[in-house]
């Protein structure tokens, strides 16, 4: 991060760690405990219609994510996203009415995860084959390639080509 702040982290990284640590703590606790882990379950109960985690599980996981990122110690990217994606999309459905609840968070789940990794392929064939949703194909390329669009707009590289420039060796000249 640039600045005093980034200043201040690169002092103090241990302690910025805790304080993020703390803050995904919180979040866990706001969530009723929905936050702590992959978010599997989460997302698995979201698509198959049972019992939804609190209304504030995409958000938290969202800011959870990002909270375990920027300290250094990333919880995971693949798993994650995905939960996150379907948080989002559980906390969207309203938008659509008449759309299966179930639709509206696979299409979440897909558009985030494009979006994080920018390969929208990838995106969606994944959550294809792990949902068996062959129905919704086309809609799901879609959303992973407007997805993927758009987060090209906020930044050029997805994040595993941005965690991967981290071990190439710098150049010398």
């Amino acid at each position: 991060m640039p600045g005093a702040l980034g200043r201040w982290i690169k002092r103090y990284p241990v302690v910025f760690a805790a304080l993020c640590g703390l803050l995904v703590a919180l979040c866990g606790i706001a969530a009723g405990g929905s936050t702590f882990g992959t978010g599997y379950a989460q997302a698995h109960s979201l698509l198959e219609g049972s019992t939804p985690p609190p209304e504030s599980f995409g958000s938290l996981k969202f800011l959870a994510n990002v909270l375990s990122a920027i300290c250094g110690i990333p919880g995971g990217i693949f798993s994650p996203s995905l939960a996150v994606g379907a948080g989002l999309g559980f906390n969207l459905a309203p938008l659509f009415p008449g759309v299966a609840l179930s639709a509206v968070v696979l299409l979440g789940m897909v558009a985030y995860f494009a979006g994080v990794v920018q390969s929208p392929i990838t995106a969606f064939v994944i959550v294809t084959e792990m949902t068996d949703n062959h129905h919704m194909l086309v809609a799901l390329m879609l959303a992973a390639i407007i997805a993927t669009a758009v987060s090209r707009l906020i930044s050029p590289v997805g994040v595993y080509h941005a965690l991967a420039r981290n071990y190439l060796p710098s150049s010398t000249s």
